[in-house]
């Protein structure tokens, strides 16, 4: 019943323009006729709760029924949240400051409130660190993230200002990526994205991505000009070449030139013990993305998502030359899915 609820909801609210845009681009691709793809498309979202953008980036049109059944769309991932995670547990993650509170032991950084920080605390702040990150208290996908310096405000007083007109609420200390990392990406802190599952009690790390900066903002999302590639959990090495929101593909970062494929993920068993550690302190929620910054002193979290997206799953094209998604490691942990 939740699964039929889903697809009449998206139904109500589908973006009906994209829809009609995604049969072109599947068109081109494919050279399929347009009314079969919309045909298709529409039953691809009753019968494995694919959206019109699974339907494109996952390639559905060169799929069988099969082949199809394996991957983990955005009506499945929507369902585990669903089965795994407790809504009145999200705000902890939502709320940065919640979730930096909650998450202390694992942040590894200084910060503060902006507003109800004491003057004394932010001047301390500011004479300890020339160069910080200002955020949205409520910030995702990177929104609103931005790099600053002290000079940029004369007083505590400027600091408060800035941040009310500019709707930043959290102060903290910049994240100094480990060498290897920085020779991925200089312009951003590029973070692996572990996803978690909390099933009888047992934590359990369903895949890992690598998200790599490729824009002139300080971040690394994919919605922000980034791209990603999938680690091998077992040995934090990447398997495969990146790709971005729009299906590039990339054997090495365009701006450094550093290979992707075979690049090791450092302080990887640190990154994995903290992730499992950190996926047991709020039991309630069961399904968690975690975005891991890895400095020299080891890995430290950035935040974690209660509502993961699935965008960077590894199952696009190009990680998957057996045409074969990701839900079977997915029912492995999580019964009745």
């Amino acid at each position: 019943m939740g699964r039929v609820a889903y697809i009449i909801r998206c139904a109500l609210r589908m973006d009906y323009k994209n829809l009609f845009r995604t049969v072109g681009e599947a068109h081109k691709i494919s050279g399929k006729n347009r009314l079969w793809l919309l045909i298709d498309i529409v039953n691809c979202g009753f019968r494995y709760g694919a959206g019109h953008m699974d339907y494109l980036l996952c390639a559905f049109y060169d799929k069988t029924p099969a082949q199809r059944a394996t991957f983990v769309t955005r009506g499945i991932n929507n369902t585990v949240t669903g089965m795994l995670n407790d809504s009145a547990y999200y705000e902890t993650f939502d709320d940065k400051e919640k979730f930096y509170t909650a998450f202390a032991p694992y942040l590894h950084r200084d910060w503060l409130p902006l507003e109800s920080a004491s003057e004394e605390a932010l001047n301390a702040f500011l004479e300890a660190h020339e160069s910080f990150i200002l955020k949205p208290r409520g910030a995702a996908c990177g929104a609103g993230v931005e790099k600053r310096n002290r000079k940029d405000f004369p007083t505590v007083q400027a600091l408060r200002e800035y941040g009310k007109e500019a709707g930043v609420d959290l102060i903290e200390e910049l994240v100094i990526q480990h060498p290897d990392m920085d020779r991925m990406a200089s312009g951003s802190v590029n973070t692996v994205r572990v996803m978690t599952v909390l099933t009888e009690g047992q934590p359990h790390i369903l895949y890992a991505s690598l998200r790599i900066g490729n824009s002139d903002r300080p971040v690394d999302n994919i919605n922000a000009g980034g791209m990603f590639a999938p680690v091998d959990t077992e040995t934090g090495v990447l398997t495969c070449e990146a790709i971005d929101k729009d299906s590039k593909v990339y054997k090495a970062h365009p701006k450094t030139g550093c290979t992707i494929r075979g690049f090791q993920i450092p302080c990887w068993q640190e990154v994995k013990e903290m992730c499992l550690d950190a996926a047991r302190v709020v039991p309630q929620m069961g399904y968690v993305g975690w975005d891991v910054a890895v400095t020299d002193d080891g890995p430290l979290l950035i935040e974690g998502n209660n509502m993961p997206g699935h965008d960077i799953l590894p199952q696009m094209p190009v990680h998957t030359p057996d045409n074969l998604g990701y839900l079977p490691v997915y029912r492995k942990y999580i019964k009745n899915l």
